[in-house]
């Protein structure tokens, strides 16, 4: 049977997981949101790329749903600390992604007047690039850490402010965010698409491929001279969760000890930028590209997870209240009995899905 150890490390990779298939599913119609207006010079052009994503965009969204689901039930004081202290932030993502872009396209063929269309238009626009940028922001901030401490009956206090989450390094991750996205939906427009769609959807993936290589290189420096943390001493990865049993010490460049500490750890920023540099060289080659895109998305995604471990959200309020994955889970009965409910319904997911994609295959002409 499995002991509470081994299930807080399946969770926590599992979380990981879903993050990579948000990013790689809904990443793609995030991107192409954002293109709008780059490679859709007329209304038919317009109506093409929004059915190449029209069918598909709900479905996409349901890795994010799932996310926050299992972090609510494995990562409760996660949940707790992150849906309090970014709420707002987290607000304008729902506003901006569940309701603005849904709405759009619904609404946008609904009156013939020009004015009414380019009004929408430009809701499709804001429903791609505000949540491409606020997570990276909010990704941002949980490298530099959240202003958050816990008394002694584990009452959560939030101390930061809202103008608190826009720092430097958050908007940089941000804009490595929307890059990266951009990258993602213009192969999947190429995919999707004919001349001359494909071709500017090709030309901007391209350069966003490049600025990522650029973005990403510059993060990883500039994260070797922010506050990283470390454990001082041992965590009993068996104990029941309680983030205060701990001593945690913050260093110049912590961040970056995992990959001294684990050297094979560095395939996965390697990852990364190699996937995004395939993209600048093949990205004529779309389908071929795309995967390369997913692959630098999972890298990059993956080097947050990777260098972070074990910490899943540290505190700047009270270093001992940084929360790590062997104080933050809930009880080994939930771990398990989650488990088996990702095990029976996760295959299930990914049947529909793939049987989506596959029933949808091919071009999109402007007849449809």
């Amino acid at each position: 049977m499995l002991d509470i150890e081994v299930l807080r490390v399946i969770w926590w990779v599992l979380i990981g997981v879903l993050l990579m298939g948000f990013a790689v599913t809904d990443g793609f119609d995030l991107g192409a949101a954002i293109l709008f207006p780059l490679v859709a010079k007329n209304e038919t052009e317009r109506r093409i790329v929004l059915n190449a994503i029209g069918p598909f965009w709900e479905g996409n969204q349901v890795w994010i749903i799932l996310g926050a689901g299992a972090i609510f039930a494995a990562w409760p004081y996660v949940y707790a600390v992150a849906f309090s202290g970014f709420y707002l932030l987290m607000l304008l993502l729902l506003l901006t992604m569940g309701i603005s872009r849904p709405v759009s396209f619904k609404y946008r063929d609904k009156l013939p007047s020009l004015y009414w269309r380019r009004f929408w238009d430009r809701i499709v626009f804001i429903g791609g690039i505000f949540p491409a940028v606020i997570i990276g922001i909010l990704v941002g901030n949980v490298l530099l850490g959240a202003p958050f401490h816990f008394d002694d009956t584990l009452r959560i206090y939030y101390t930061g402010s809202f103008w608190d989450l826009f720092q430097p390094f958050a908007w940089w991750c941000g804009l490595t965010s929307l890059v990266m996205l951009v990258m993602h939906g213009g192969l999947y427009l190429a995919i999707k698409t004919e001349h001359p769609i494909r071709s500017r959807a090709i030309f901007w993936s391209r350069w966003a491929a490049f600025a990522l290589i650029i973005c990403f290189a510059v993060g990883g420096v500039w994260i070797a001279f922010i506050m990283g943390y470390s454990i001082v001493g041992t965590v009993d990865p068996f104990a029941y969760s309680n983030p205060l049993h701990k001593e945690v010490t913050t260093m110049i460049g912590g961040w970056l000890e995992n990959y001294s500490r684990y050297p094979l750890s560095m395939m996965i920023p390697a990852l990364g930028l190699l996937g995004a540099c395939s993209v600048v060289i093949i990205a004529h080659y779309s389908r071929c590209a795309f995967i390369c895109s997913s692959l630098s998305m999972i890298g990059v995604i993956g080097t947050v997870g990777v260098s972070m471990f074990p910490f899943i959200l540290p505190s700047t309020d009270d270093l001992q209240s940084s929360l790590l994955v062997w104080d933050a889970s809930s009880g080994r009965f939930t771990l398990l009995l989650m488990l088996f409910a990702v095990i029976v319904f996760l295959p299930i997911i990914l049947l529909y899905t793939s049987w989506v994609y596959y029933a949808l295959r091919g071009k999109v002409h402007d007849q449809y």
